[in-house]
């Protein structure tokens, strides 16, 4: 059969994927647009299953917000190319949408979820795999439902932060994901800190301290003192705020008669080890390995 431009345009309306590989499908399925359609899918999912390995560490944070509830997702890519692409940004929207209406509590569950045009979340990401070539993974998700205040606050398309408050208004929780953004706190409390992260530290400390020469109460005031500083450096009510640092965060929240019940933050590929070529290391290996 006859392949003529205007299968091929409505096979690329239909799938989003590019002329050639349309072209080829529908060659493959002897002109059948739905058979071509189904072959596009599948090898899509076989494109997906060949990347599975590679490293993904780029990508999006992304934020739904519906009312009182808000969901943060991070969507990843292996490059920043991609990261910026528009199917990968819309993409990207459409699965925290669907993350925002769904009751999905995992990634799994999220990735049978309906998008908008009726796909799910799995058949998009593999088919949008097939179209740009590199690992697509939805990494992870938070939601986040509060009875009082709730704020997002989103950095680019890197970071992003969702506070949410009793007492005090959006103004002050959207001030405080904005902190939270910006200085990345470990913890919200003192009293959130794990006790073998202290102890760890008093650990070092006292090692320091020790070759100061000091008697041992000047030297436990001291281990106090870079503890207690410690503390304010990982924990958001100890720490300075951003827009006013001659208050900490918790003075703030007082002076509000507001106190914290949720934060969360995310931040595009942290945690991920990504591989970093040395070309100059790979090049001299080579030269060693032929001579």
């Amino acid at each position: 059969m006859s392949i003529t431009a205007s299968m091929v345009k409505e096979l690329r309306e239909r799938t989003g994927a590019g002329m050639m590989e349309c072209k080829k499908a529908l060659v493959e399925t002897d002109g059948d647009l739905d058979a071509a359609a189904e072959f596009l899918r599948k090898s899509g999912q076989a494109k997906a299953d060949k990347k599975a390995s590679r490293v993904a560490a780029d990508g999006r944070v992304v934020v739904a917000q519906d009312g009182s509830k808000v969901v943060i997702v991070e969507v990843n890519s292996e490059t920043d190319f991609v990261a910026k692409d528009e199917n990968f940004a819309s993409f990207a929207e459409a699965v925290a949408a669907a993350a925002l209406a769904s009751g999905a509590t995992d990634v799994d569950a999220l990735a049978g979820e309906k998008l908008a045009d009726g796909r799910s979340v799995e058949e998009a990401r593999t088919e949008l795999i097939a179209k740009v070539g590199e690992k697509i993974s939805v990494r992870r998700f938070e939601s986040v439902s509060s009875g009082g205040v709730i704020a997002a606050y989103t950095h680019g398309a890197r970071i992003a932060s969702v506070i949410a408050l009793e007492g005090g208004d959006e103004g002050l929780a959207r001030d405080i994901a904005m902190h939270v953004a910006a200085m990345n706190p470990q913890y919200v409390a003192e009293s959130d800190v794990p006790a073998e992260i202290l102890e760890r530290e008093h650990r070092i400390e006292s090692e320091k301290a020790q070759g100061s020469g000091k008697p041992p109460e000047i030297i436990e005031k001291m281990v106090t003192g870079r503890i207690n500083k410690f503390l304010k450096e990982i924990t958001l009510l100890g720490q300075p705020f951003v827009k006013d640092d001659s208050i900490t965060v918790g003075k703030l929240l007082d002076g509000a008669s507001a106190k914290i019940t949720s934060c969360v933050r995310m931040e595009v590929g942290e945690g991920i080890e990504k591989k970093v070529d040395n070309f100059v290391e790979e090049v001299m290996a080579q030269v060693k390995g032929a001579s």
